[in-house]
């Protein structure tokens, strides 16, 4: 079963109303946003690190960025960097700039920025450059979860 579908099943099961639109192939959260008709900062990236233990998911507002300092004292690791390209599909399985705000459906650990939940609304490419998902913030905030920190900066 292909990630958007299993993306899918997890909002259903838990009984959540989501809209799924298909749009031509996008790769950065500003190309993402006007695809999708909305502001930048309902966008959610899913931003795959190394650190010292292994990768981890950091989801954050697509108009934020990750302050790699608060990250290493999170992850209590001297050393944190992006993922390669590479490395970023062998683990997520996922081409850059389609992997979805779900670390449990790709095995890897996750954190989700408090900023996060500062809208209503979250939209994410869903496993896919060509298909994105909006939903309300809070669903996702009670369908998985998450370990929330702050982590994120202006950008």
């Amino acid at each position: 079963m292909d990630l958007l579908q299993q993306i899918k099943n997890l909002l259903e099961q838990h009984n959540i109303t989501f809209q799924l639109k298909q749009h031509l192939p996008t790769i950065t959260s500003e190309d993402s946003a006007r695809e999708r008709g909305e502001p930048i900062n309902i966008g959610a990236k899913a931003l795959l690190i190394k650190t010292d233990d292994g990768f981890h998911l950091c989801v954050l507002p697509a108009d934020r960025r990750m302050d790699m300092e608060k990250l290493k004292v999170i992850f209590n690791s001297k050393k944190v960097r992006m993922a390669t390209g590479e490395e970023l599909t062998q683990v997520t399985g996922c081409t850059k700039g389609a992997v979805p705000p779900f670390g449990n459906l790709i095995g890897v650990d996750m954190i989700v920025d408090k900023a996060q939940f500062d809208e209503e609304y979250m939209a994410f490419n869903a496993g896919s450059l060509m298909h994105s998902i909006k939903m309300k913030t809070k669903d996702y905030l009670n369908c998985i979860n998450p370990k929330i920190e702050e982590f994120s900066i202006k950008n």
